[in-house]
């Protein structure tokens, strides 16, 4: 009685070894995957040279004109 006990048991643990431990393998390895991911992430916005006064600005807060940055109105109306 004890044996089959045991048996169950061993086949029960074997069967959560089996499917369980796959399902961790894949969490790790997509864990490790975005890991890598946010190492490579470039950014969006970059820093560029205004021509009239030599000042940096994202390229989100600029004035463009005529493929030109601009930090402001004033530095577009003087060009």
């Amino acid at each position: 009685m004890i044996l089959k006990a045991l048996a169950i048991a061993l086949v029960l643990f074997l069967v959560y070894i089996v499917f369980f431990k796959r399902n961790r393998e894949k969490d790790i390895g997509i864990k490790k995957e975005n890991k890598r991911n946010k190492r490579n992430v470039k950014y969006e916005d970059e820093m560029v040279e205004c021509p009239t006064c030599q000042t940096y600005i994202s390229t989100k807060e600029s004035i463009v004109s005529n493929g030109k940055y601009y930090c402001s109105k004033d530095c577009l109306a003087k060009k």
